[in-house]
């Protein structure tokens, strides 16, 4: 149940998010409550392969999650940083995940990230997929967040069109090779990427491009490392 439930944030959270209920939830409540009930299906379908009778979890989880993202919408009106907001954001929508299993008796408090782990290595299949759903969507708005608000301090650009899902090929096959043990792979895949923006990575002044570049490969070899050591 532990892995099923960060599954279902990854896909209810991000991979279910597309760009423009991303853009109708941060203007209207509406958006919302459309989010929030994508969330509570993902995550009563992953619990109800588990265990249909817990309904609590589910409950307490998708109207947390609703509650949060509503005052996260509300909370635009104030001068709070885009990374910091998105960060408290996630912090708290895990934090009642875990509060949720440790009522339902799948995590106990004191033991918290050792339940989490031998849960992962418990259920390898799952955790792998776990992790590659991570290395995603969810990889993607993540380091938008972190490099854009790092390195100048405001919201992160989504650009349209098919860059990200260039950047999530890329950490797939990055992922699968550091997995396989195919470590001297690695730079040649990120390669094509390097000659293809050649112009943005020679301009030393574009920073944030060549952070989300090095932080996009440095996260895929990482999910990978953590993989290899959970599921084999």
């Amino acid at each position: 149940m532990v892995m099923a439930m960060f599954l279902a944030h990854l896909v209810g959270d991000y991979v279910l998010q597309w760009d423009e209920l991303a853009r109708w939830k941060s203007r209207e409540l509406s958006g919302v409550i459309a989010h929030s009930v994508i969330v509570f299906a993902v995550t009563a379908f992953m619990a109800g392969l588990f265990d249909p009778t817990w309904w609590r979890g589910v409950l307490l989880i998708s109207l947390s999650h609703f509650a949060i993202d509503a005052l996260s919408l509300y909370s635009n009106r104030l001068s709070i940083r885009p990374l910091r907001r998105y960060m408290i954001d996630q912090i708290l929508h895990i934090a009642f995940i875990i509060l949720a299993l440790i009522m339902g008796g799948y995590l106990e408090w004191g033991q918290i990230p050792q339940g989490i782990l031998a849960s992962a290595a418990a259920s390898p299949a799952l955790t792998a997929l776990t992790g590659y759903i991570f290395i995603t969507m969810p990889a993607w708005v993540l380091l938008k967040f972190v490099v854009y608000g790092m390195m100048n301090g405001q919201a992160p650009n989504f650009p349209a069109g098919p860059n990200k899902f260039v950047g999530i090929s890329e950490r797939i096959v990055i992922t699968t090779l550091v997995i396989s043990g195919q470590f001297l792979f690695v730079p040649l895949v990120a390669l094509p990427h390097v000659l293809m923006d050649w112009p943005r990575v020679a301009d030393r002044r574009d920073h944030v491009y060549l952070a989300e570049f090095i932080g996009s490969v440095l996260l895929a070899v990482g999910v990978g490392l953590g993989l290899s050591a959970l599921v084999l």
